[in-house]
């Protein structure tokens, strides 16, 4: 029976693997564990801006592969995994909140009998997600930096509020989501390799996504080949990106 890596053997083992052993199939269920795993990724807000496109079907990734400009990490995948964000579904993801918070303080709680914290998470999904999310053709957008620019001359102010500053929290969000994925596949012995570099609009097409999804990354996945891994891993020195303060 095989024996799960620890945290830190499973981050040492990981690596870029470019090319997969067709003789070595994975399982689906031990793959879609870590997708699972991956939900539990922290995330901004708790507000979960993702979705993960688990590509097991041979003449899906046939199709895909040439939208990666056919990479041997797509051309040698037993699977693929393609992590969407989904800053259009902010509305709903919010609710999502307010209604596990309903769960938990009870939906009928009086204001007067709320606690501190619970009036803090209300208050959070149901006005601050909406000012910071909400948004009208870029226009809000700019007019609200305006005004958090100005409050912050006087004081300590959060300014990634435009449209822009919010798809970039999203995919933030999606990349930690991508690490516990590739991690947790490390840590049951299988294999991944991260890709940018595609046409994300034909893969958008081929899943029929909708307009607000976005192609974060997409993940290749399986048992590495000797030759998978393209040379000696290379960081820069420690010293050099290390600051203690």
């Amino acid at each position: 029976m095989y024996k799960e890596k620890t945290v830190s053997e499973a981050i040492h083992y990981r690596r870029s693997v470019r090319v997969y052993d067709a003789e070595k199939p994975i399982q689906k269920d031990i793959v879609k564990k870590c997708i699972h795993q991956a939900t539990l990724a922290p995330n901004s807000s708790n507000m979960q801006l993702w979705e993960f496109y688990h590509v097991t079907s041979k003449d899906i990734i046939a199709k895909i592969t040439p939208f990666c400009f056919n990479q041997n990490a797509a051309k040698t995948a037993q699977q693929l995994v393609i992590f969407i964000t989904r800053k259009d579904l902010w509305k709903q993801r919010a609710n999502a909140n307010l209604k596990f918070i309903d769960k938990n303080f009870g939906a009928d709680n009086p204001k007067n009998k709320q606690s501190k914290r619970e009036k803090t998470a209300r208050n959070y999904y149901s006005k601050i997600i909406p000012f910071a999310y909400g948004d009208f053709l870029g226009m809000l957008g700019f007019l609200k930096y305006l005004m958090v620019s100005f409050i912050g001359f006087f004081k300590p102010m959060y300014r990634q509020v435009r449209k822009s500053d919010m798809r970039i929290v999203a995919h933030k969000t999606c990349g930690l989501a991508a690490e516990n994925f590739m991690i947790s596949m490390a840590a049951e012995g299988y294999d991944t390799c991260p890709m940018e570099g595609s046409d994300t609009l034909r893969i958008k097409k081929l899943l029929g996504l909708p307009l607000g999804a976005e192609i974060n990354m997409i993940v290749s996945c399986g048992i590495r080949k000797p030759e998978g891994v393209y040379g000696d891993r290379f960081r820069i020195p420690f010293e050099e990106v290390y600051k203690e303060v």
